[in-house]
């Protein structure tokens, strides 16, 4: 691809699908009325820069780097005020303009991320859904806190961990799936709930001697999971939604 004077062009190493490839492969009705084809997709990878444009400063050919793959417009009302995550114009690499799952991807510096080189490229090529699971989990201070998180898929896991880490007291994580659940107790959930066995969160909430959860992350999407976990939070407690 080309790159204009604010671009770096970056050979792939590594690439991660995610749930939103899964559903472009699919064709699902979502995908129909987004992807404009031809379009090659993917947006969960790490790199290296080799050639940049002019006005590209703090990089260097040779880095190793991922990125954000929300690209703004840097003109609209939100832009103009810094907020360019809720920019009015948004472009979703290997959504709306080419991806990652290609030799070479052209990107605006702006959203290239150099990586520390302790961090291997398993685990840098993760750093898109490992940052939605970090900033949906820090929304809150967690020191202490009782934090609920339904749906243990990808992000709902690493967010597991992330809370025990910021000091969590219990992190108890709800699915309907035993193998993504045993993933979560793996990542420290002190338990998990599984709604398909019969199993409920206020069950959960008693055994641990709980009056309700301080915190909650909805990352299922589940009207009925949403539902259930406001049913069980504390008063003056705090929900985040990435689900």
């Amino acid at each position: 691809p080309e790159i204009g004077v604010n671009d770096v062009l970056i050979k792939i190493i590594k690439t991660s699908i995610c749930g939103t490839d899964l559903h472009i492969y699919k064709w699902d009705d979502w995908a129909q009325k987004t992807i404009k084809t031809p379009m090659t997709i993917g947006h969960e990878y790490v790199g290296e820069i080799v050639d940049m444009g002019s006005g590209v400063k703090n990089l260097k050919t040779g880095d190793r780097v991922t990125g954000e793959g929300h690209i703004a417009c840097g003109h609209c009302r939100n832009c103009r005020r810094g907020k360019l995550h809720v920019c009015e114009n948004t472009l979703g690499v290997g959504v709306n303009r080419d991806g990652a799952f290609a030799e070479y991807l052209s990107l605006p510096a702006e959203n290239v991320v150099k990586l520390d080189p302790r961090i291997p490229d398993e685990i840098a090529s993760i750093m898109d859904p490992f940052g939605n699971a970090t900033h949906t989990a820090l929304s809150f201070p967690l020191i202490g806190e009782d934090v609920l998180i339904t749906g243990a898929g990808l992000i709902g896991s690493m967010a597991t961990a992330i809370c025990r880490f910021a000091g969590a007291r219990y992190v108890v994580v709800s699915d309907l799936s035993d193998y993504r659940l045993e993933i979560a107790r793996k990542m420290g959930a002190t338990l998990t709930v599984n709604p398909s066995k019969g199993e409920s969160i206020r069950q959960a909430v008693e055994k641990l001697g709980m009056r309700g959860f301080d915190v909650g992350l909805e990352m299922s999407g589940s009207p009925a999971a949403f539902r259930e976990m406001i049913d069980n939070m504390y008063n003056g407690s705090k929900i985040s939604l990435l689900g």
